[in-house]
């Protein structure tokens, strides 16, 4: 059994700018930071004659036309994998829809999987371009390339997204003592709201496209959000990073009347009185990880416990995607 492993990310600055109705255009920015949670996917022969397929449905099919699943149908088509006694699994320790790249993160460690079970090998920036070619090119998903490239890579980096369809990637020159910090004082915190990021990331898509000024001016100021919030990391200032979390928040929100809602700006205004200096939605906005930068921890998080928001401790992941079988 060949069994792949891709980490979750979480957005620290720039995001929506990596769009290609953005970027190709205007140039993107932004940081994301790998996480200690993953994703896995399996694949072994079996004796079965149909493909089995297990997520979060069960398929069984006698070809690869019939895969309902549209990252797994087209994966095998782009690879030429036809034959059927084969099963693919998926786990994950966090579920779908709470806005920390686990679309990507899924078809990146797919992609690996099926490249060791034809024995073959592929770097981290193929396996994310080919990941994100299914999603964005094949199956014209309206989301960016920051959730794959992430995933392949692992770490803590800067991902430049140029008008050629090309993706410089550097890490962040953090001190040891600041990836120490981070991982103390940022906090996230589970709202228990699922979403899909589709409807979100296809309004601003859509409006991007059609040169919507609001939008591209919004962009512009979470670029330059995320430049400055690279710095301010850079020089260990998480207290500045903080207060750009919070602009950054007011500028997302604007984006899109899906963002947010009452009871998340309720929960973020909590936060804002119970120690954190800045926070914000992770991901596309409307659900999932609200993730704050706080001064207090304890104090933060008896306040959310209060909510019935669940903590989850943030540590970082410096592998990205790998074989663990």
């Amino acid at each position: 059994m060949i069994i792949a492993r891709s980490p979750l990310r979480i957005t620290l600055g720039g995001g929506g700018t990596d769009l290609p109705s953005y970027y190709r255009q205007h140039g993107g920015f932004l940081m994301a930071a790998a996480i200690h949670r993953h994703v896995y996917v399996s694949v072994h022969h079996t004796f079965r004659e149909n493909t089995i397929l297990r997520y979060s449905q069960i398929e069984e099919v006698s070809s690869l036309d019939e895969i309902r699943h549209p990252i797994i149908r087209e994966a095998l088509r782009l690879l030429d994998i036809r034959e059927r006694n084969i099963e693919i699994t998926t786990m994950a320790d966090v579920p779908a829809g709470t806005g920390l790249g686990s679309s990507g993160s899924f078809g990146t460690a797919l992609l690996k999987a099926l490249h060791r079970f034809r024995a073959r090998t592929i770097d981290a920036r193929a396996l994310a371009e080919m990941a994100s070619h299914i999603e964005i090119d094949v199956l014209g998903e309206p989301v960016g390339k920051q959730d794959t490239y992430a995933a392949a890579f692992g770490g803590v980096s800067c991902y430049e997204f140029m008008a050629d369809d090309t993706v410089r990637v550097s890490p962040l020159a953090l001190t040891p003592d600041t990836v120490s910090h981070m991982q103390e004082h940022v906090l996230l915190f589970c709202t228990h709201v699922t979403r899909s990021a589709s409807a979100i990331l296809a309004e601003q898509d859509t409006r991007t496209r059609g040169g919507d000024s609001a939008m591209i001016e919004g962009l512009h100021v979470v670029k330059d959000i995320g430049l400055r919030s690279k710095a301010a990391l850079e020089r260990g200032d998480l207290q500045a990073f903080g207060r750009l979390m919070h602009e950054h928040w007011l500028y997302k929100k604007q984006r899109s009347s899906r963002m947010s809602a009452p009871e998340i700006d309720r929960w973020y205004q909590l936060g804002l009185d119970n120690g954190a200096i800045g926070g914000k939605l992770v991901g596309a906005g409307g659900g999932g990880f609200l993730m704050f930068m706080a001064d207090d921890p304890s104090r933060l998080r008896a306040a959310m416990a209060r909510e019935n928001l669940r903590f989850m401790e943030l540590r970082f992941d410096f592998e990205g995607t790998t074989i663990r079988a």
